[in-house]
Protein backbone atom coordinates (compact mmCIF):
# COMPACT_ATOMS: atom_id res chain seq x y z
CA UNK A 1 0.00 0.00 0.00
CA UNK A 2 1.00 3.74 -0.47
CA UNK A 3 1.41 4.20 3.01
CA UNK A 4 3.64 1.84 3.90
CA UNK A 5 6.31 3.07 1.34
CA UNK A 6 6.12 6.02 2.85
CA UNK A 7 6.55 4.25 6.45
CA UNK A 8 9.41 2.46 5.05
CA UNK A 9 12.01 5.05 5.61
CA UNK A 10 11.06 7.61 9.10
CA UNK A 11 13.07 10.39 7.25
CA UNK A 12 11.30 10.66 4.37
CA UNK A 13 7.85 11.89 6.42
CA UNK A 14 8.25 15.98 5.21
CA UNK A 15 8.75 14.57 1.54
CA UNK A 16 5.85 13.17 -0.48
CA UNK A 17 6.66 10.24 -2.88
CA UNK A 18 5.84 10.67 -6.54
CA UNK A 19 5.91 8.47 -9.38
CA UNK A 20 7.33 11.05 -11.96
CA UNK A 21 7.81 7.94 -14.46
CA UNK A 22 3.75 7.74 -14.99
CA UNK A 23 2.68 10.14 -17.65
CA UNK A 24 -0.90 10.01 -16.57
CA UNK A 25 -2.16 12.83 -14.42
CA UNK A 26 -5.20 11.35 -12.55
CA UNK A 27 -4.52 8.92 -10.21
CA UNK A 28 -6.25 5.32 -10.85
CA UNK A 29 -8.74 4.57 -8.28
CA UNK A 30 -7.64 3.18 -5.19
CA UNK A 31 -8.18 -0.69 -4.59
CA UNK A 32 -10.39 -2.13 -1.43
CA UNK A 33 -8.75 -2.50 1.99
CA UNK A 34 -6.92 -5.82 1.74
CA UNK A 35 -6.69 -6.31 5.36
CA UNK A 36 -7.25 -4.72 8.60
CA UNK A 37 -5.03 -1.24 9.60
CA UNK A 38 -4.53 0.08 13.24
CA UNK A 39 -3.13 3.34 13.57
CA UNK A 40 -1.41 3.93 16.54
CA UNK A 41 0.67 6.72 18.60
CA UNK A 42 -1.45 9.70 17.11
CA UNK A 43 -3.37 12.73 17.62
CA UNK A 44 -7.10 12.10 16.89
CA UNK A 45 -9.29 14.81 16.06
CA UNK A 46 -12.93 13.02 16.26
CA UNK A 47 -14.44 15.94 14.44
CA UNK A 48 -17.16 16.57 17.46
CA UNK A 49 -14.65 18.70 19.81
CA UNK A 50 -12.89 15.65 21.26
CA UNK A 51 -9.39 15.04 20.96
CA UNK A 52 -7.39 11.99 21.81
CA UNK A 53 -3.50 11.70 22.60
CA UNK A 54 -1.73 8.61 22.26
CA UNK A 55 -4.80 7.55 19.84
CA UNK A 56 -5.56 4.08 18.13
CA UNK A 57 -8.21 3.77 15.45
CA UNK A 58 -8.56 0.51 13.32
CA UNK A 59 -10.32 -0.13 10.50
CA UNK A 60 -11.22 -3.48 8.52
CA UNK A 61 -13.61 -3.44 4.97
CA UNK A 62 -13.59 0.41 4.86
CA UNK A 63 -15.53 0.48 7.92
CA UNK A 64 -14.05 2.35 10.92
CA UNK A 65 -13.90 -1.23 14.21
CA UNK A 66 -12.32 1.09 17.08
CA UNK A 67 -11.31 4.18 18.11
CA UNK A 68 -9.56 5.24 21.51
CA UNK A 69 -6.39 5.75 23.83
CA UNK A 70 -3.74 3.32 23.97
CA UNK A 71 -4.54 3.24 27.59
CA UNK A 72 -7.73 1.07 26.13
CA UNK A 73 -6.23 -2.05 25.15
CA UNK A 74 -7.59 -1.91 21.87
CA UNK A 75 -7.11 -5.70 19.99
CA UNK A 76 -4.38 -5.07 17.40
CA UNK A 77 -4.27 -8.66 16.78
CA UNK A 78 -4.29 -9.43 12.79
CA UNK A 79 -3.80 -5.88 12.08
CA UNK A 80 -1.45 -3.88 10.01
CA UNK A 81 0.11 -1.75 12.99
CA UNK A 82 1.14 2.15 11.59
CA UNK A 83 2.87 4.16 13.98
CA UNK A 84 2.11 7.69 13.61
CA UNK A 85 4.42 9.26 16.14
CA UNK A 86 2.58 12.30 17.47
CA UNK A 87 0.73 12.81 13.50
CA UNK A 88 -2.53 13.97 13.62
CA UNK A 89 -5.78 11.70 12.06
CA UNK A 90 -9.00 13.64 10.95
CA UNK A 91 -12.16 12.66 9.72
CA UNK A 92 -12.14 13.66 5.88
CA UNK A 93 -13.07 17.10 5.60
CA UNK A 94 -17.04 17.41 3.57
CA UNK A 95 -17.08 20.38 0.95
CA UNK A 96 -20.48 21.57 0.55
CA UNK A 97 -21.58 23.35 -2.57
CA UNK A 98 -19.11 22.85 -5.18
CA UNK A 99 -18.90 22.26 -8.72
CA UNK A 100 -15.99 19.45 -8.52
CA UNK A 101 -16.24 17.27 -11.60
CA UNK A 102 -18.46 19.46 -13.48
CA UNK A 103 -16.28 21.97 -14.69
CA UNK A 104 -12.06 21.89 -15.69
CA UNK A 105 -11.43 24.95 -17.21
CA UNK A 106 -13.68 28.59 -17.23
CA UNK A 107 -12.80 29.32 -20.61
CA UNK A 108 -13.39 26.16 -22.59
CA UNK A 109 -17.31 25.84 -22.84
CA UNK A 110 -16.74 22.30 -23.77
CA UNK A 111 -15.66 21.53 -20.06
CA UNK A 112 -18.27 23.34 -18.44
CA UNK A 113 -21.05 21.15 -17.61
CA UNK A 114 -21.99 23.41 -14.85
CA UNK A 115 -25.38 25.49 -15.77
CA UNK A 116 -28.16 24.80 -18.18
CA UNK A 117 -30.13 26.93 -20.33
CA UNK A 118 -32.93 28.60 -18.84
CA UNK A 119 -34.64 30.08 -15.06
CA UNK A 120 -36.27 26.64 -14.26
CA UNK A 121 -34.10 23.73 -14.46
CA UNK A 122 -35.45 21.12 -11.27
CA UNK A 123 -35.17 17.92 -13.40
CA UNK A 124 -31.17 18.66 -14.14
CA UNK A 125 -28.99 16.07 -12.07
CA UNK A 126 -25.71 16.31 -11.30
CA UNK A 127 -24.92 13.07 -10.55
CA UNK A 128 -25.27 11.77 -13.98
CA UNK A 129 -22.50 14.96 -15.19
CA UNK A 130 -20.02 13.98 -12.22
CA UNK A 131 -16.62 13.24 -14.05
CA UNK A 132 -14.16 11.01 -12.23
CA UNK A 133 -11.34 11.43 -14.32
CA UNK A 134 -11.68 15.66 -13.61
CA UNK A 135 -8.04 16.77 -12.51
CA UNK A 136 -9.24 19.37 -10.20
CA UNK A 137 -10.61 16.15 -8.00
CA UNK A 138 -6.80 15.39 -6.62
CA UNK A 139 -5.95 18.95 -6.05
CA UNK A 140 -8.88 19.39 -2.85
CA UNK A 141 -7.83 15.66 -1.64
CA UNK A 142 -3.84 16.50 -0.79
CA UNK A 143 -5.80 19.47 1.21
CA UNK A 144 -7.95 16.46 3.18
CA UNK A 145 -10.96 16.88 1.09
CA UNK A 146 -12.28 13.46 0.68
CA UNK A 147 -16.16 13.95 -0.06
CA UNK A 148 -18.07 16.61 -1.70
CA UNK A 149 -21.65 18.21 -2.62
CA UNK A 150 -21.70 18.49 -5.87
CA UNK A 151 -24.11 21.07 -7.37
CA UNK A 152 -25.55 22.62 -10.66
CA UNK A 153 -25.68 26.15 -11.08
CA UNK A 154 -27.51 28.80 -13.09
CA UNK A 155 -31.45 30.21 -13.56
CA UNK A 156 -33.39 29.87 -10.73
CA UNK A 157 -34.10 26.38 -10.03
CA UNK A 158 -30.81 24.99 -10.97
CA UNK A 159 -31.20 21.27 -10.17
CA UNK A 160 -30.69 18.73 -7.64
CA UNK A 161 -27.21 18.05 -6.13
CA UNK A 162 -25.37 14.88 -4.75
CA UNK A 163 -22.63 14.04 -2.47
CA UNK A 164 -19.63 11.96 -3.84
CA UNK A 165 -16.68 10.24 -2.27
CA UNK A 166 -13.55 11.86 -3.91
CA UNK A 167 -12.41 8.70 -5.55
CA UNK A 168 -14.27 6.23 -8.13
CA UNK A 169 -13.61 4.80 -11.67
CA UNK A 170 -17.05 6.61 -12.49
CA UNK A 171 -20.00 8.68 -10.52
CA UNK A 172 -22.08 5.22 -9.69
CA UNK A 173 -18.52 3.96 -7.81
CA UNK A 174 -17.98 7.44 -5.92
CA UNK A 175 -22.05 8.14 -5.51
CA UNK A 176 -21.80 8.55 -1.10
CA UNK A 177 -25.76 9.89 -1.31
CA UNK A 178 -28.05 10.78 -4.62
CA UNK A 179 -30.14 13.68 -4.83
CA UNK A 180 -29.83 15.11 -1.68
CA UNK A 181 -31.47 18.46 -2.20
CA UNK A 182 -32.66 21.22 -4.88
CA UNK A 183 -30.89 24.60 -5.40
CA UNK A 184 -33.14 27.54 -5.46
CA UNK A 185 -31.32 31.02 -6.57
CA UNK A 186 -33.00 33.93 -4.86
CA UNK A 187 -33.36 36.70 -7.53
CA UNK A 188 -31.29 39.96 -5.82
CA UNK A 189 -32.40 43.05 -5.16
CA UNK A 190 -30.68 44.81 -6.50
CA UNK A 191 -27.69 44.42 -9.53
CA UNK A 192 -24.67 45.81 -9.90
CA UNK A 193 -23.89 47.29 -13.62
CA UNK A 194 -21.27 49.02 -14.79
CA UNK A 195 -22.50 53.52 -16.04
CA UNK A 196 -22.14 53.41 -20.10
CA UNK A 197 -21.17 57.09 -19.74
CA UNK A 198 -19.05 56.75 -16.80
CA UNK A 199 -17.35 53.22 -17.12
CA UNK A 200 -18.25 52.82 -13.27
CA UNK A 201 -19.62 49.95 -11.50
CA UNK A 202 -23.26 51.40 -9.89
CA UNK A 203 -26.10 49.56 -7.61
CA UNK A 204 -29.21 49.72 -9.39
CA UNK A 205 -32.56 48.22 -9.04
CA UNK A 206 -32.96 44.67 -10.37
CA UNK A 207 -36.14 45.55 -13.07
CA UNK A 208 -36.63 41.74 -13.28
CA UNK A 209 -37.34 40.85 -9.68
CA UNK A 210 -41.21 41.03 -9.63
CA UNK A 211 -41.60 38.71 -12.86
CA UNK A 212 -38.62 36.54 -11.90
CA UNK A 213 -40.17 35.81 -8.05
CA UNK A 214 -43.89 35.08 -9.82
CA UNK A 215 -42.44 32.27 -11.89
CA UNK A 216 -41.32 30.68 -8.70
CA UNK A 217 -44.30 30.91 -7.36
CA UNK A 218 -46.21 29.37 -10.41
CA UNK A 219 -43.67 26.51 -10.51
CA UNK A 220 -44.03 25.90 -6.82
CA UNK A 221 -48.00 26.11 -7.40
CA UNK A 222 -48.02 24.18 -9.98
CA UNK A 223 -45.49 21.21 -8.28
CA UNK A 224 -47.87 21.56 -5.36
CA UNK A 225 -50.80 20.53 -7.22
CA UNK A 226 -49.54 17.85 -9.89
CA UNK A 227 -50.41 14.68 -10.29
CA UNK A 228 -47.96 13.28 -12.71
CA UNK A 229 -50.38 14.01 -15.63
CA UNK A 230 -49.31 15.11 -18.56
CA UNK A 231 -45.23 13.93 -17.71
CA UNK A 232 -43.78 17.22 -16.15
CA UNK A 233 -40.13 16.45 -15.45
CA UNK A 234 -39.38 19.82 -14.24
CA UNK A 235 -42.75 19.26 -11.86
CA UNK A 236 -41.80 15.96 -11.21
CA UNK A 237 -38.35 16.56 -9.62
CA UNK A 238 -40.01 19.33 -7.36
CA UNK A 239 -42.25 16.90 -5.27
CA UNK A 240 -39.35 15.11 -2.84
CA UNK A 241 -39.72 18.79 -1.21
CA UNK A 242 -43.01 18.86 -0.52
CA UNK A 243 -42.48 15.00 1.29
CA UNK A 244 -39.68 15.80 2.70
CA UNK A 245 -37.65 13.72 1.42
CA UNK A 246 -34.85 16.22 -0.02
CA UNK A 247 -34.09 19.48 1.15
CA UNK A 248 -34.53 22.81 -0.78
CA UNK A 249 -30.77 24.71 -0.54
CA UNK A 250 -31.46 28.57 -0.70
CA UNK A 251 -28.94 30.56 -2.38
CA UNK A 252 -28.91 34.39 -1.02
CA UNK A 253 -26.38 36.62 0.68
CA UNK A 254 -28.43 40.36 1.53
CA UNK A 255 -30.66 39.94 4.65
CA UNK A 256 -34.05 41.15 2.94
CA UNK A 257 -33.84 38.33 0.37
CA UNK A 258 -32.70 35.88 3.00
CA UNK A 259 -36.36 36.50 4.90
CA UNK A 260 -38.01 36.64 1.64
CA UNK A 261 -36.30 33.49 0.28
CA UNK A 262 -37.24 31.35 3.61
CA UNK A 263 -41.05 32.86 3.85
CA UNK A 264 -41.41 32.10 0.43
CA UNK A 265 -40.21 28.67 1.08
CA UNK A 266 -42.46 27.76 4.13
CA UNK A 267 -45.30 29.26 2.51
CA UNK A 268 -45.42 26.58 -0.02
CA UNK A 269 -44.68 23.34 2.78
CA UNK A 270 -41.23 23.12 2.74
CA UNK A 271 -39.79 21.79 5.66
CA UNK A 272 -36.70 21.14 5.30
CA UNK A 273 -34.62 24.55 4.32
CA UNK A 274 -30.56 24.88 4.17
CA UNK A 275 -29.23 28.71 3.57
CA UNK A 276 -25.51 28.53 0.98
CA UNK A 277 -24.01 31.92 0.70
CA UNK A 278 -25.68 33.58 3.72
CA UNK A 279 -23.03 36.90 3.88
CA UNK A 280 -25.89 38.77 6.00
CA UNK A 281 -27.13 35.39 7.92
CA UNK A 282 -25.31 37.70 11.14
CA UNK A 283 -27.68 40.40 11.01
CA UNK A 284 -30.63 37.91 10.49
CA UNK A 285 -29.30 35.69 13.37
CA UNK A 286 -32.47 35.23 15.22
CA UNK A 287 -35.19 35.08 12.52
CA UNK A 288 -32.58 32.02 11.22
CA UNK A 289 -32.91 30.49 14.34
CA UNK A 290 -36.44 30.55 14.95
CA UNK A 291 -36.85 28.97 12.07
CA UNK A 292 -34.38 26.40 12.23
CA UNK A 293 -32.72 27.26 9.47
CA UNK A 294 -28.96 25.77 9.13
CA UNK A 295 -26.59 27.63 7.29
CA UNK A 296 -23.83 27.00 4.57
CA UNK A 297 -21.41 30.03 5.16
CA UNK A 298 -19.24 30.44 2.07
CA UNK A 299 -18.02 33.79 2.41
CA UNK A 300 -14.96 33.51 4.91
CA UNK A 301 -12.09 34.85 2.43
CA UNK A 302 -14.00 37.71 0.62
CA UNK A 303 -14.67 41.62 1.31
CA UNK A 304 -17.33 42.46 3.59
CA UNK A 305 -20.60 42.67 1.33
CA UNK A 306 -20.71 46.96 2.27
CA UNK A 307 -18.13 49.10 2.53
CA UNK A 308 -19.10 50.25 5.62
CA UNK A 309 -18.61 47.05 7.31
CA UNK A 310 -15.67 45.64 9.29
CA UNK A 311 -13.01 44.46 6.92
CA UNK A 312 -12.99 41.15 8.90
CA UNK A 313 -16.56 41.22 9.56
CA UNK A 314 -16.50 37.65 7.16
CA UNK A 315 -14.07 36.15 9.49
CA UNK A 316 -16.17 36.74 12.37
CA UNK A 317 -19.94 35.37 10.91
CA UNK A 318 -19.29 32.12 11.71
CA UNK A 319 -18.27 32.66 15.11
CA UNK A 320 -21.49 35.03 15.59
CA UNK A 321 -23.83 32.46 14.13
CA UNK A 322 -22.68 29.45 16.40
CA UNK A 323 -22.83 31.66 19.14
CA UNK A 324 -26.30 32.26 18.45
CA UNK A 325 -27.15 28.95 18.35
CA UNK A 326 -27.42 28.19 14.49
CA UNK A 327 -26.04 25.19 13.09
CA UNK A 328 -23.45 26.29 10.73
CA UNK A 329 -21.31 25.21 8.51
CA UNK A 330 -18.25 26.20 5.89
CA UNK A 331 -18.18 26.06 2.92
CA UNK A 332 -15.33 26.51 0.18
CA UNK A 333 -16.08 30.06 -1.22
CA UNK A 334 -19.19 29.78 -3.44
CA UNK A 335 -18.53 27.35 -6.09
CA UNK A 336 -15.36 29.06 -7.51
CA UNK A 337 -12.87 26.21 -8.35
CA UNK A 338 -9.56 28.00 -7.56
CA UNK A 339 -11.39 28.60 -3.75
CA UNK A 340 -13.05 25.14 -3.20
CA UNK A 341 -9.98 22.83 -1.80
CA UNK A 342 -8.67 26.00 0.89
CA UNK A 343 -11.71 24.62 2.31
CA UNK A 344 -9.58 24.04 5.80
CA UNK A 345 -8.22 27.01 5.89
CA UNK A 346 -11.71 29.00 5.41
CA UNK A 347 -12.01 26.94 8.72
CA UNK A 348 -8.43 28.40 10.56
CA UNK A 349 -9.19 31.90 9.97
CA UNK A 350 -12.89 31.45 11.55
CA UNK A 351 -10.95 29.57 14.36
CA UNK A 352 -8.43 33.00 15.02
CA UNK A 353 -11.20 34.74 15.10
CA UNK A 354 -13.44 33.69 18.21
CA UNK A 355 -14.22 30.01 17.44
CA UNK A 356 -12.77 26.97 19.34
CA UNK A 357 -10.15 25.00 17.29
CA UNK A 358 -12.47 21.98 17.06
CA UNK A 359 -15.31 24.05 16.60
CA UNK A 360 -14.30 25.16 13.90
CA UNK A 361 -12.74 21.29 12.31
CA UNK A 362 -16.49 20.18 13.10
CA UNK A 363 -17.78 23.01 11.20
CA UNK A 364 -16.24 21.07 7.48
CA UNK A 365 -16.50 17.94 9.44
CA UNK A 366 -19.06 16.89 11.32
CA UNK A 367 -21.68 19.85 10.77
CA UNK A 368 -21.70 19.63 7.07
CA UNK A 369 -21.82 15.93 6.97
CA UNK A 370 -25.35 16.37 8.92
CA UNK A 371 -26.40 19.67 7.08
CA UNK A 372 -25.87 17.06 3.86
CA UNK A 373 -27.71 14.41 5.62
CA UNK A 374 -24.50 11.65 5.16
CA UNK A 375 -23.63 12.10 8.75
CA UNK A 376 -24.33 8.34 9.57
CA UNK A 377 -21.38 7.37 7.21
CA UNK A 378 -18.79 10.45 7.18
CA UNK A 379 -17.94 13.41 9.05
CA UNK A 380 -16.51 12.05 12.69
CA UNK A 381 -13.98 9.20 13.45
CA UNK A 382 -16.92 7.08 14.67
CA UNK A 383 -17.05 3.17 15.22
CA UNK A 384 -19.11 2.15 12.40
CA UNK A 385 -19.08 5.28 10.20
CA UNK A 386 -16.64 5.12 6.67
CA UNK A 387 -12.84 5.04 7.38
CA UNK A 388 -12.76 8.10 5.67
CA UNK A 389 -9.88 10.24 7.08
CA UNK A 390 -6.60 11.27 6.57
CA UNK A 391 -3.19 11.95 8.59
CA UNK A 392 -1.24 15.21 8.42
CA UNK A 393 2.11 16.57 9.59
CA UNK A 394 1.35 19.62 11.19
CA UNK A 395 -2.44 21.05 11.73
CA UNK A 396 -4.65 20.15 9.25
CA UNK A 397 -6.34 24.33 9.12
CA UNK A 398 -2.93 25.90 8.99
CA UNK A 399 -1.60 26.50 5.36
CA UNK A 400 1.84 26.75 7.33
CA UNK A 401 2.26 23.37 8.53
CA UNK A 402 -0.49 21.61 6.93
CA UNK A 403 0.91 18.63 5.28
CA UNK A 404 -1.42 15.96 4.26
CA UNK A 405 0.56 12.47 4.01
CA UNK A 406 -1.74 9.60 3.68
CA UNK A 407 -5.59 9.25 2.96
CA UNK A 408 -8.25 6.78 3.48
CA UNK A 409 -11.55 6.43 1.47
CA UNK A 410 -13.66 3.87 3.38
CA UNK A 411 -10.58 2.69 3.86
CA UNK A 412 -9.20 2.48 0.46
CA UNK A 413 -5.42 4.14 0.58
CA UNK A 414 -5.91 7.31 -1.72
CA UNK A 415 -3.21 8.07 -4.21
CA UNK A 416 -2.41 11.63 -3.38
CA UNK A 417 -0.35 12.77 -6.80
CA UNK A 418 -1.57 14.84 -8.60
CA UNK A 419 -1.00 17.52 -11.61
CA UNK A 420 0.55 20.02 -8.74
CA UNK A 421 3.00 17.55 -7.63
CA UNK A 422 4.14 16.12 -10.86
CA UNK A 423 4.90 19.67 -12.64
CA UNK A 424 6.68 20.42 -9.08
CA UNK A 425 8.89 16.71 -9.76
CA UNK A 426 9.80 17.29 -13.56
CA UNK A 427 10.60 21.00 -13.25
CA UNK A 428 12.73 20.39 -10.20
CA UNK A 429 14.83 17.49 -11.84
CA UNK A 430 15.07 20.12 -14.56
CA UNK A 431 16.81 22.88 -12.50
CA UNK A 432 18.95 20.39 -10.33
CA UNK A 433 20.86 18.79 -13.62
CA UNK A 434 21.40 22.20 -14.85
CA UNK A 435 22.79 23.44 -11.60
CA UNK A 436 25.20 20.05 -11.79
Amino acid sequence: MRLSKFLKNTASVFVLSFMTSVLAIVPTPAPDQSGPIALTGAIIHIGNGEVLGDGVITFDEGIITAVGSASDNINLSNHQVIDLQGRHVYPGFVLPNSTLGLIEVNSVRATDDVVEEGDINASVRAAIAYNTDSEIIPTNRFNGILTAQVAPQGGLISGSSSVFKLDGWNWEDALLSEDVGLHLHWPSYNQRRRNSETGNLETVENENYQGQTQLLHDLFQNAQSYTGEPLNLNLLAMQPLFNGIAKLFIHADEAREIISAVRFARGYGVEQIVLVGAADASLVKDFLLSENIPVIYERIHELPLREWNDVDAPFKTPFLLHDAGIKVGIGGGATSIDRQRNLPFFAGTAAAYGLDRETALAMITRINAEILGVDERVGTLETGKDATLFISEGDALDMRSSQVIAAFIQGRDIDLNGTQQQLYERFRDKYENQLE
